[in-house]
């Protein structure tokens, strides 16, 4: 249901022509009554179909948290679209499963290695025209990967759609990856068993999921005298991965 509401999002926003450029696990949010919401629109920007005979797009490239920047904008693109969102929702698919983020990459060009482990090398014959991005003659490009998005994933995701789906979602050419329709359109939501309710699931938690985080004091260091008060029924859920959040009664 998670995902299933998540591409409902993408759908939305980007029928609205709206790019939300820093889709990660992190800025998922959950109410109480499992409604599942996008939050942090700080890089979104609103964008336009291009047609073949205008001028090129040129939207920067520096979006996107890195562990869930996709290969194109990590090798320069300027001139993309919706798909950029789809590779984050992929990566919050595995991350789901995993319980942690798939790709934790500490550069550019250690994340674009990480990539290319999981999903293959930067070859034309998987990437038509990958030389032709900005970057690509100045990062490293590490060559002789195969795929193995489906062998890697395979021991936690045990739903062969699901991998089909995922495997989908991180195909290296954009032009490959599908778009939010065309993912909420995947077998995967229309087979048995069916998606689970979210408001339903949490109700019947019966032991505690829920933990207020806040830094800790340094020993010795005195009570604040006014201490911060927790807002009243807003708790940060820590199951499956820290990172995705829910907040009770949030209204976004």
């Amino acid at each position: 249901m998670v995902m299933k509401q998540l591409f409902e999002g993408l759908y939305y926003i980007h029928e609205s022509k709206i790019l939300h450029r820093d889709m990660k696990a992190a800025n998922i949010l959950i109410t109480k009554s499992g409604v599942l919401k996008l939050a942090d629109f700080g890089l979104a920007r609103a964008f336009s179909y291009r047609l073949p005979h205008e001028k090129q797009n040129r939207y920067t490239n520096r979006v996107v948290t890195l562990w869930y920047r996709p290969p194109e904008l990590l090798l320069g693109a300027r001139d993309y679209g919706p798909v950029i969102d789809l590779w984050g929702a992929g990566c919050i698919m595995a991350e789901l499963w995993t319980r942690t983020p798939i790709m934790q990459g500490k550069t550019e060009q250690h994340q674009l290695q990480l990539i290319t482990q999981l999903c293959g090398s930067y070859i034309k014959d998987v990437w038509p025209n990958v030389d032709r991005l900005d970057l690509f003659n100045e990062m490293e490009m590490p060559q002789g990967h195969k795929r193995k998005v489906r062998d890697r994933l395979k021991p936690y995701l045990k739903d062969a759609k699901a991998i089909d789906l995922l495997d989908k979602l991180l195909s290296l050419d954009p032009s490959k990856r599908p778009n939010a329709d065309m993912a909420l359109n995947h077998d995967f939501f229309w087979t048995d068993p069916d998606v689970i309710d979210l408001g339903k699931m949490l109700s019947q938690h019966s032991t505690s999921m829920f933990e207020y985080l806040a830094p800790a004091r340094r020993p010795g260091q005195p009570v604040p005298q006014h201490r911060p008060t927790r807002p009243p029924q807003m708790n940060i859920l820590k199951k499956s991965i820290e990172s995705l959040f829910i907040c009770m009664n949030y209204a976004f």
